[in-house]
């Protein structure tokens, strides 16, 4: 499975960014596509997941982020709106195969929330 990450960029606090992951590849086999971010100095922590319809996110990013898919593009987008600075990260894409279990993770992308 490879994932191609992309949409990051330079935006003022409050407004929006939206990030797109194109997935390609043995898609069928995979169970659960989402969102993690890391900032400096900071690890790797959960955006948000989707999986058969079910979305889940991090408390931080409720009801500011959504996550959803478009299986007809085999793409996971992720609409970030009232952007923070504390958002500032670099944005990863991932797709969970259960069985056997492997994470498979796109190359990043930046998002700098900044006036």
């Amino acid at each position: 499975v490879q994932l191609q990450a992309s949409g990051g960029g330079l935006v003022q606090p409050g407004g929006s960014l939206r990030l797109s992951c194109a997935a390609s590849g043995s898609i069928f086999s995979i169970n659960v596509m989402g969102w993690y971010r890391q900032a400096p100095g900071k690890q790797r922590e959960l955006v948000a997941t989707i999986a058969s319809g079910s979305t889940n996110y991090a408390d931080s990013v409720k009801g500011r982020f959504t996550i959803s898919r478009d299986n007809a593009k085999n793409t996971v987008y992720l609409q970030m709106n009232s952007l923070k600075p504390e958002d500032t990260a670099v944005y990863y894409c991932n797709a969970l195969r259960y069985y056997p279990r492997y994470d498979f993770w796109g190359q990043g992308t930046q998002v700098t929330v900044s006036s």
